[in-house]
């Protein structure tokens, strides 16, 4: 138990900072991302931020798996280059006995990978769409700066401000152009300031000095204009554009009763992360042993490429059932077949290899010339 222990910790404490640091540097690449279009006021911080942790949990099925592969590299590297590994060996602990505590936390790891891709994966695509489609009709008006035309990410909805001392405060020289079907709104204010919200919430922005144009591009007749001392409107949208349908937000009740390439695609890439993250961890115990005192990142370069390859082939595999080009069998299960097949010879490969090179149990035994007697001699 004290061995087990001690394997386990070797392998987690690595695989916890390097989680961390994938994490990290993923959660800062998506924010940057999203904050191409908040630099110009698109998008508030709460979207922002939700926006971003959504990513990252949506990321963390194939972070996990990665961040356990490298962690059992590094942590049997080290054990191998320390001669820690030749010590058990030697001690009687074979290699069964160092593989099951790897074993035992990728289990466990694959497990929470498995529920993350079933129930946690299509819940964050949605619940990120649904904020996408809302954003979409949201501008932060309280960041927005004189001199700049902001668009809402639907482009409905144009907002030029003339004058502004700074972030929360009053605005002159107010354009503003709304789109709705075939009906063009424009409106020209002398002064805006932001107004309390009414009973639902819902922002408000209150204008004076006000002159509204109204054009109906299919009946030009109707076109209207109005003059008003003071007015309040809103700088949201009132009702975001259908969601359309997306396998990866679909639940997974959904894609195992369906049969369009595209479900089937995602469903089978839902249930094949568990036992990708399971063998990725025994593919990566595998890579990791070799000659005492080596260089304990020796291994690293052809244990990135082996994930490299296996991702490619995983990401090909789904790519091609997608598209119909391969049906649901075998689907994208030849690769992580591919992958069982690679652990299996490398795990009972030098056995086998042993024993066919071995010599036979009873060589036969080579005859000795006897002596001449004296009737041979004669």
């Amino acid at each position: 138990m004290n061995i087990d222990r001690y394997l386990l910790r070797e392998i987690a404490r690595p695989f916890i900072v390097i989680l961390a640091i994938l994490a990290t540097l993923f959660g800062g690449y998506g924010l940057a991302g999203i904050l191409s279009d908040a630099v110009n006021g698109l998008l508030p911080i709460h979207v922002i931020a939700a926006l971003t942790g959504l990513k990252l949990l949506i990321a963390l099925d194939v972070l996990i798996p990665i961040s356990l592969f490298i962690a059992v590299v590094a942590g049997f590297g080290r054990l191998q280059a320390d001669g820690e590994i030749t010590a058990m060996l030697a001690l009687g602990i074979g290699p069964p006995r160092l593989v099951r505590p790897v074993l035992a936390l990728a289990l466990g790891l694959a497990l929470g990978v498995a529920c993350l891709s079933v129930f946690a994966r299509p819940w964050a695509y949605a619940t990120s769409h649904d904020i996408s489609r809302r954003a979409a009709i949201m501008l932060n008006v309280n960041a927005m700066e004189a001199g700049t035309f902001y668009a809402s990410a639907d482009g409905s909805r144009v907002i030029f401000l003339s004058q502004r001392a700074g972030p929360h405060s009053q605005a002159r020289g107010v354009f503003v152009a709304r789109r709705s079907g075939g009906h063009i709104e424009v409106i020209f204010a002398d002064n805006a300031a932001p107004a309390a919200p009414d009973a639902s919430g819902q922002r408000k922005v209150h204008l004076t000095g006000v002159h509204v144009y109204e054009f109906d591009r299919d009946n030009p007749g109707n076109d209207q204009s109005l003059e008003a001392a003071a007015l309040n409107v809103t700088p949201d949208g009132t009702v975001p554009a259908a969601p359309g349908y997306s396998p990866v937000a679909a639940s997974t009740a959904h894609l195992i009763a369906s049969d369009l390439p595209a479900d089937v695609a995602e469903r089978q890439w839902r249930f094949s992360t568990g036992i990708s993250t399971l063998l990725l961890a025994l593919l990566g115990a595998l890579l990791s042993r070799g000659r005492p005192r080596q260089n304990r990142h020796a291994k690293f370069g052809p244990a990135i490429f082996a994930y490299s390859a296996y991702y490619l082939l995983s990401t090909t595999a789904r790519t091609w059932v997608q598209h119909g080009a391969v049906g649901r069998f075998p689907g994208l299960w030849w690769a992580p077949a591919l992958l069982a097949l690679i652990v299996a010879l490398l795990w009972y490969g030098p056995a086998l290899r042993r024993r066919w090179l071995a010599p036979p149990a009873n060589p036969p035994r080579p005859r000795l010339a006897q002596p001449a007697g004296s009737r041979d001699a004669a």
